[in-house]
C-alpha cells in the first residue's frame, strides 16, 4: 500500500477494536467477550481502516491479532448482521460482502507480518482472519470451524476457497468447507493450518514472541517476501523467478544487505534498519 496520506491524522480510538503498540508491534484485539468476540459491520470496517493506516504509516514492523475473554472470534454476529442482511437489496449485499472481502486482503497484503493468536473459537469469519494471517499460533483449546454452508451460504467466503487449499491441500480443504465440522488444534497442527502450537492458555504470549522476533528482524526483507508469496500464488515459473530476480537485485541495494556483510565482518549482530 502506498506511505502518502492526505491530511487525516492517525485514529485516535477505534470503537469496535483495542489497539496497542510497542517496540513496533501492533496488538489489535477483537474486544466483544461477551460475544466472543462476534463481528458487527463497524468491527469489520474498523479491521479494513486500521490495516489500510498502519500500513501507510510504516512504523509497524508486526501485527498480532488476538481476541479477548473465551476465544479467538466467532464470526459474524448472529443478531446483528445475518438479521440485518435478510432486509438488504442485492447491492447493499454486494457491498457488505465485498467489505469482508476487503479485510482479508489487507491482511494478506499490509507489508508486515500478521500472527494470529488463536485460542478457544475461530469459527466462520473469525476462522477466516486466522486462515489470511502469515502465522497462526495457538493453543490446544483452539478449534477451527468454517462455518458457511450451515447458514445455507457457500462456503467460499472471504477467500476461504482460495486461501485454505493453498494452506492445507484441496481435500482438506473440501471437507472443510463443505462440512463445516470443527477442526481441533491437534488436527490443525496436522494439516498445516497450525503454525505453531502453544502450551494451554500462552497463545498470546506465543504470538508476542514471534512477533518481538520478527519485529527486530529485516522489515523490508519480510515485506517483500509476503508480497512475493502472496502474489506467485498464481504465477508460472518463469514469472516467479523473474519477479525473484528483480525483488533481490532491489534489495541488494539496500541498507540491510550491507549491513549484513558490514556485521560478519566484525563478528556482531546485525542492526536492521529495514531499508
Amino acid at each position: 500500500m502506498s506511505p502518502f496520506t492526505g491530511s487525516a491524522a492517525r485514529t485516535a480510538d477505534w470503537q469496535h477494536l483495542r489497539c496497542e503498540f510497542a517496540d513496533g508491534v501492533a496488538t489489535v484485539t477483537l474486544a466483544r467477550p461477551e460475544k466472543l468476540n462476534a463481528l458487527t459491520f463497524g468491527a469489520y470496517a474498523d479491521l479494513r481502516d486500521l490495516l489500510a493506516e498502519l500500513s501507510r504509516e510504516r512504523s509497524v514492523r508486526a501485527l498480532v491479532l488476538a481476541g479477548e475473554g473465551r476465544g479467538f472470534c466467532s464470526g459474524g454476529d448472529v443478531d446483528e448482521i445475518i438479521g440485518a442482511t435478510l432486509s438488504m437489496d442485492t447491492a447493499q449485499l454486494l457491498d457488505f460482502n465485498r467489505m469482508t472481502g476487503q479485510v482479508v486482503r489487507a491482511v494478506r497484503e499490509c507489508p508486515f507480518p500478521v500472527i494470529a493468536a488463536v485460542h478457544g473459537v475461530a469459527a466462520g469469519a473469525g476462522a477466516v482472519l486466522a486462515l489470511a494471517a502469515d502465522f497462526r499460533v495457538a493453543d490446544p483449546s483452539a478449534r477451527f470451524s468454517f462455518l458457511f454452508t450451515r447458514v445455507g451460504l457457500s462456503g467460499g467466503d472471504m477467500g476461504a476457497a482460495y486461501l485454505l487449499p493453498r494452506v492445507v491441500g484441496l481435500g482438506h480443504a473440501t471437507r472443510m468447507l463443505m462440512l463445516g465440522e470443527p477442526v481441533r488444534a491437534p488436527e490443525a497442527e496436522r494439516i498445516g493450518l497450525i503454525s505453531e502450537l502453544a502450551d494451554e492458555g500462552s497463545a498470546d504470549e506465543a504470538a508476542q514472541r514471534l512477533a518481538r522476533r520478527l519485529a527486530e528482524g529485516p522489515a523490508l526483507a519480510y515485506a517483500q517476501t509476503k508480497a512475493l508469496l502472496t502474489a506467485e500464488l498464481d504465477m508460472p515459473l518463469a514469472a516467479s523467478v523473474e519477479l525473484d530476480a528483480s525483488t533481490q537485485a532491489l534489495l541488494m541495494n539496500g541498507e540491510d544487505y550491507a549491513e549484513f556483510h558490514a556485521a560478519f565482518t566484525e563478528k556482531r549482530s546485525p542492526k536492521w534498519r529495514g531499508r
